[in-house]
């Protein structure tokens, strides 16, 4: 079954530098756009499942007085693993009772000092780490193009409310294709930014193998060029050339090598025929495209990403996230918090970078734990 929110209001099919000028020339008003974002998410989002959390009342009284920027009024979504005042945090997961932030990250103010209206944040799969969000208690986020399948992930709840017309663009954060995947999956213009190129809060960019870079999901190539240009100007990495006003394709050709086995497993031949479709619409559009056999493999990069996410976990522990568990407990104790050094270190099979604080030697064994991740 195919799903969508589209239909004769303030948003009609705008996209997010459409509804701008539309704001601009008065046809609509601020109020008005929220009012109707607000009612196209309650009308898809129990087939969906793509809201982690409703902050519509809040968005509904910053409308009558919304904040400066190009994108002033227009409605959006944060994704559920950055922090926004008032909000919790939740990662996508039971494993703890998501606190509440008492101010917002600096994703959350990056994309206010824009001028977009947040109306709530958006689930993703439990911390990012899975390819689809497919959650255990909550069912799954499902595409709006068929309810059948799910809408990719880790950004799945951002992904189906655009591409349902629900918002006409929503925060989203890659690691390994969290933006790139529910983009494909659900048809829609999904750049992972370069790194540093956009600001990010504090448990991402604290990292020691930094993945992850925060950017926007949206229906229109202007309205991601549109982002960056107004995120530059809140926040910009002097050692990264600037993005300024992209209006028209770049006049540089690009080098692109295409290949359809992967490093272990191949395409199946309706992908390879897709992907070698893409490679004749690059070429068309005056690049030079190569096949080549076999993607050179680096037997770091595995680990490295493996890494970054076991990292990502303990630094969440350390955050205090998981003090907020109601049941945790490396010993399987239900007395004592969670979150603490040493609930860190026993979780921890091995400390090779001291990650969460952990005492000893970098490689020193840890207690024995029900839970043998390694970080």
């Amino acid at each position: 079954m195919r799903v969508h929110a589209f239909t004769d209001d303030a948003l009609a099919d705008h996209d997010a530098v459409g509804l701008v000028a539309a704001l601009h020339s008065g046809e609509v008003s601020v109020r008005e756009v929220v009012d109707a974002a607000v009612a196209r998410v309650e009308r898809v989002d129990p087939v969906l499942g793509a809201v982690a959390h409703a902050a519509h009342d809040r968005a509904r009284a910053e409308a009558l007085d919304p904040r400066p920027g190009f994108f002033a009024g227009v409605p959006t979504y944060l994704k559920d693993n950055v922090a926004a005042a008032g909000m919790p945090t939740g990662d996508g997961t039971d494993a703890y009772t998501a606190p509440v932030a008492r101010r917002d990250g600096d994703v959350a103010r990056m994309v206010r000092a824009t001028g977009l209206v947040v109306l709530g944040k958006t689930r993703l799969s439990e911390f990012g780490f899975n390819a689809v969000a497919e959650h255990p208690r909550l069912g799954p986020v499902r595409s709006p193009w068929s309810t059948d399948h799910p809408a990719g992930a880790s950004s799945a709840g951002a992904a189906a409310l655009v591409a349902a017309g629900a918002v006409p663009l929503a925060h989203a954060n890659d690691g390994g294709g969290s933006i790139r995947i529910p983009a494909s999956v659900n048809g829609l213009v999904g750049l992972k930014p370069t790194r540093d190129r956009l600001a990010q809060d504090r448990v991402h960019r604290g990292m020691p193998v930094r993945i992850v870079s925060d950017g926007v999901l949206t229906r229109s190539v202007r309205d991601t060029a549109a982002f960056l240009r107004e995120a530059e100007r809140v926040y910009r990495a002097l050692h990264l050339p600037p993005v300024g006003d992209i209006t028209r394709p770049g006049r540089a050709r690009l080098r692109v090598a295409l290949n359809t086995t992967g490093m272990r497993h191949g395409a199946s031949p309706e992908v390879a025929a897709l992907t070698r479709g893409v490679g004749a619409l690059l070429e068309e559009l005056g690049h030079h495209v190569e096949e080549v056999a076999e993607v050179p493999a680096d037997a770091s990069l595995p680990d490295d990403f493996l890494l970054y996410w076991a990292f990502l976990a303990c630094a969440v522990v350390r955050t205090g996230r998981l003090a907020h568990r109601r049941d945790w407990h490396p010993s399987g104790s239900t007395t004592s918090p969670a979150g603490s050094t040493a609930t860190c270190a026993a979780t921890c099979t091995t400390c090779p970078r001291h990650c969460c604080g952990c005492a000893g030697p970098p490689t020193a064994p840890r207690p024995s734990s029900p839970v043998t991740t390694s970080c």
